[in-house]
C-alpha cells in the first residue's frame, strides 16, 4: 500500500467529526409510524423535513405499507443521497397492538434496507429525544412542536417535530458519542 503524501491525515484535519457526520454527507432521522416524520440533513447542509403516510388502502395487502416504505427510502436515497447514516425513534411501549405491529414492520424494513446498503443506523430512546429537545424526558406533543418551532421549523405535526429533534440530537451529540 502506498504511503500517504499529505502533510496531515484526514483524522487530524477534522479531529472531532466522525465519518458519518461530515458536512458533505446526507443524514436521515425518522419517527416511524403510519404517518412517518422525517428530517434530512443534505450533503449541502440544508435541512428539510416533513411527513409521509404509509396508510394502507381498502384493497391493499398486508405488505403494501412496507413495500411503499422501501420505495420511499430508495427514492429519498436516489434524490438526496446517498444516505450516510439513519437515526430513528426507538419506541419500547405502544398504546395499541396495531401501532406496535406497524412500528415493528417499519423498523424491520428500515434496518434490512440499511443493512443491504451498508448504511449505519441507530435507534434513539424516546426519553432521550424529548429530554434533548425540551429538557423533560416526558414532554408532550405540543412541547415537541414548540421545540421544533424554536429552532426555526414549522412542523406539520408531532411526527415531524420528533424527526427534527432526532436529527439535531444526532448532529449535536455526533450520534450519541458525546
Amino acid at each position: 500500500m502506498a504511503d500517504m503524501t499529505l502533510a496531515t491525515s484526514a483524522r487530524e484535519a477534522i479531529p472531532d467529526l466522525p465519518v458519518a457526520h461530515r458536512a458533505d454527507r446526507t443524514l436521515l432521522a425518522l419517527d416511524l409510524g403510519i404517518t412517518t416524520g422525517w428530517a434530512l440533513h443534505g450533503a449541502d447542509g440544508l435541512i428539510t423535513s416533513g411527513t409521509v403516510s404509509f396508510r394502507t388502502g381498502r384493497f391493499d395487502g398486508g405488505g403494501m405499507r412496507y413495500l411503499r416504505f422501501t420505495n420511499w427510502l430508495a427514492e429519498l436515497d436516489r434524490l438526496s443521497g446517498p444516505i450516510a447514516a439513519i437515526w430513528f425513534e426507538e419506541v419500547r411501549r405502544h398504546a395499541g397492538t396495531d401501532a406496535a405491529h406497524v412500528y415493528g414492520g417499519l423498523m424491520a424494513t428500515l434496518t434490512s434496507w440499511a443493512e443491504l446498503r451498508g448504511v449505519p443506523y441507530e435507534g434513539v430512546p424516546v426519553g432521550t429525544i424529548k429530554r434533548f429537545a425540551t429538557g423533560k424526558g416526558n414532554a408532550n406533543k405540543d412541547a415537541m412542536i414548540d421545540a421544533a418551532r424554536a429552532r426555526g421549523f414549522s412542523p406539520a405535526d408531532d411526527n415531524e417535530a420528533d424527526a427534527i429533534a432526532i436529527l439535531f440530537w444526532a448532529l449535536e451529540t455526533k450520534g450519541g458519542v458525546q
